[in-house]
């Protein structure tokens, strides 16, 4: 038999199931201001999402007119929106690339269609990756933007597998608006409210319980400065 615990998760589940923008406004934000006034008194200072890059490189292989087409159709397919074409800014003669030359593809998602594609990979496309794992809390940057890598393609429902002719990942950056005042504007605060967001999004994060041991994050800046200071001290002996 389900607790109440159980079925307040599932009810979370299918609210953001249904629409997350608009579980986010109806439910997160007064969430947030009502359990952490001291962190979000202002409704216009929590957390929200900006914008979905999703790429992918393809080197000298965009060269080929076929493969960059097919990969092109693919990634309409996946984000449901026409991606564009990365070129190579200057040339490096070591690696054979001319300036302007087709290196990737790029897609960046705003509005309904980010929110679209945010609710298939959390209920659809994680589930379909073998042995997942969840996501780590270390793929965040200073920003607080939150950037990872999937490995092959099959994952998403619209390829087919027959379609395919080589297996190919992608790498999916997460943007977020922090807009914190200027005493809550260092990479650990953006970082917090990247995590907190998250959570109320059910992001699949797997290593929350390795920050479980410290009573605060000024605590976990004191750890991480130590190892900051241990890898100068032993680069330099080396």
């Amino acid at each position: 038999m389900l607790n109440q615990h159980s079925l307040e998760e599932i009810a979370e589940i299918y609210n953001l199931l249904g629409d997350i923008k608009k579980e986010y406004k109806a439910g997160i934000k007064p969430i947030l201001m009502q359990n952490s006034s001291k962190l979000f008194n202002n409704p216009h200072t929590i957390p929200k999402l900006k914008k979905i890059v999703v790429n992918r490189g393809l080197g000298v292989s965009a060269q080929n007119t076929n493969i960059l087409k097919k990969n092109l159709e693919e990634f309409e397919k996946i984000t449901g929106q026409k991606p564009v074409v990365s070129r190579a800014k200057k040339a490096i003669a070591g690696f054979k690339i001319r300036e302007d030359m087709e290196l990737g593809i790029s897609v960046t998602l705003r509005g309904e269609k980010m929110y679209t594609f945010l609710t298939k990979l959390l209920f659809f496309t994680f589930a379909q990756i073998r042995d997942f794992r969840g996501l780590s809390l270390r793929s965040f940057d200073k920003a607080g933007n939150y950037t990872f890598g999937l490995k092959e393609q099959l994952i998403f429902p619209e390829v087919e597998y027959d379609e395919v002719d080589q297996v190919q990942g992608c790498t999916i950056n997460i943007v977020l608006d922090h807009n914190s005042p200027k005493y809550r504007n260092e990479s650990i605060d953006k970082i917090l409210n990247g995590m907190i967001l998250f959570k109320f999004l059910r992001f699949p994060l797997n290593d929350c319980g390795y920050y479980d041991k410290y009573d605060s994050f000024a605590e976990i800046n004191r750890t991480w400065d130590k190892k900051r200071h241990l890898k100068r001290k032993r680069w330099s002996q080396e």
